[in-house]
């Protein structure tokens, strides 16, 4: 094993990259361990991306990982390879406390979520929790229990949420991979923020277990520092678990297959504000057009057009916030007096929704799905950008003098494709003139995952991500 290769070089590598240098003996697994876990320490105080960190634990696994693979028996397809787990999902033998002071953290803690699972099962050296707001309620994250999660590029501005920690972590290079959650944006919008890659996929591809109160809103994926490491996360993520009775049959083959299909032929449809609706930043605007015209150097019939659909925030607001009130239902007022006052604003205002208020947003989710399905007969992806503009201050729902009540306002480009269940994966395409990045949004007829992937890996293939 060659000596000397130092943290930085080590923890800048993608998890392709790493498991390149294991499978030639240029470094090890706990080398890269140790770098990772070291990297994290040193980030935690300025940007608070995790809510606890497992080194003893992570230098077993890596201990264990490098053994197999002086064997040359390495035990699947992430062996040695760090990750790090949003703490909404369950991890064995620890604490998943979902940003909450309600969560006792004496549970018995004793499984793991079926993305936790294929994880161990495939060798991953688990780095430690990752933040979130309570419950995942909100696209920033902060919360009662870990406080704010910073920007990396600015920790005066807010990471994004709720997989903000998943997001700051990968950028920053404590871990090439992390497993975040998706209700409404909350891969998409602080991989935006943080430059990084992040994919919701079609609903059911990953399964979850235990069912989110958010419902079928609810997904699961992958955050990486490209699309090649998020199409080989999801080979391993994406294995079929019993516990979840919605989950899809197994996926027809391998997501990293075709990776380096191209563009050339495809539809695509560019959206660059749903028809006007949405005021973009003009230097969002400007780098989503780029990321676009890019996509037609490559061979793609661009068309600017829009998606037949009016914002359907009043639906999603009644589906969110009930499943906010559902999930606090069983505390004690004295419990509750712990929550985050806007979760309590809202779970107020779930909890007064009828049944045939939630049935009616079904009605149109269901159409709004639809209309989607018709659009992609036409279109093969969707582009928009991630989120309209840039990370703003960090410590609030929304920017200041906005005008925006709940951070739905400044989120329209996300949460309408968890209604409709489509995969979308938000791409950096560069920064504004404050340094912050820019994300792109790629979207998918449900199923057509591999596609989002394939597209994504010709931009960064191409230099534009």
């Amino acid at each position: 094993m060659t000596q000397g290769t130092d943290r930085t070089a080590l923890t800048s590598l993608t998890a392709v990259q790493l498991l390149d240098g294991y499978r030639t003996g240029a470094f090890g697994p706990v080398a890269v361990a140790r770098a990772t876990l070291e990297r994290a320490q040193e980030i935690q105080p300025e940007v608070n991306a995790f809510v606890r960190l497992f080194p003893d634990q992570a230098l077993e696994q890596a201990a264990a990982s490098e053994e197999r693979w002086r064997r040359g028996e390495p035990h699947g397809l992430l062996d040695g390879v760090p990750v790090t787990v949003k703490d909404i999902l369950l991890l064995r033998g620890a604490p998943t406390l979902r940003g909450s002071r309600t969560v006792d953290p004496a549970g018995r803690w004793d499984e793991d979520a079926p993305s936790v699972a294929r994880l161990r099962e495939h060798g991953a050296v688990f780095l430690g929790k990752t933040t979130t707001p309570e419950f995942g309620w909100k696209a920033v994250t902060d919360s009662p229990l870990s406080g704010i999660t910073c920007n990396p590029y600015d920790p005066a501005r807010t990471a994004g949420g709720s997989s903000g920690g998943a997001a700051a972590a990968v950028a920053l290079g404590a871990g090439p991979l992390a497993l975040g959650t998706d209700g409404g944006g909350s891969v998409r919008i602080p991989a935006a923020f943080c430059g990084i890659f992040a994919l919701k996929p079609t609903y059911g591809r990953v399964p979850l277990y235990p069912a989110s109160a958010f419902g079928t809103l609810a997904h699961v994926g992958p955050m990486t520092r490209d699309a090649a490491d998020a199409a080989l996360l999801m080979d391993v993520i994406s294995g079929p678990d019993s516990r979840d009775w919605s989950a899809l049959a197994p996926a027809p083959g391998s997501f990293r297959e075709g990776l380096d299909g191209g563009v050339r032929g495809l539809r695509v449809a560019y959206s660059p504000s749903l028809g006007g609706q949405v005021a973009v930043a003009p230097e969002v605007a400007a780098a989503v057009r780029r990321a676009v015209e890019r996509l037609a150097a490559l061979g793609a019939y661009v068309e600017e057009t829009d998606p037949d659909f009016s914002e359907p925030a009043d639906a999603f607001h009644t589906l969110w916030f009930a499943g906010a009130a559902r999930v606090v239902q069983h505390l004690t007022r004295e419990q509750r007096g712990l929550l985050d006052p806007g979760l309590l604003e809202i779970c107020a205002t779930g909890a007064r929704r009828s049944a045939l208020d939630y049935l009616a947003a079904v009605d149109v989710r269901m159409d709004l799905g639809r209309r989607m399905g018709r659009f992609h007969d036409t279109y093969d992806l969707l582009v928009t950008p991630t989120v309209p503009r840039t990370a703003f201050e960090a410590g609030v729902e929304v920017p200041k003098g906005s005008g925006h009540r709940r951070w739905t306002g400044w989120t329209p480009f996300t949460y309408p494709f968890n209604l409709t269940q489509q995969p979308a994966a938000t791409v950096p395409v560069g920064t504004d003139t404050a340094g912050l990045p820019i994300g792109v949004q790629l979207v998918a007829a449900r199923h057509a995952d591999a596609l989002v992937l394939r597209t994504a890996h010709a931009l960064y293939a191409s230099g534009t991500a």
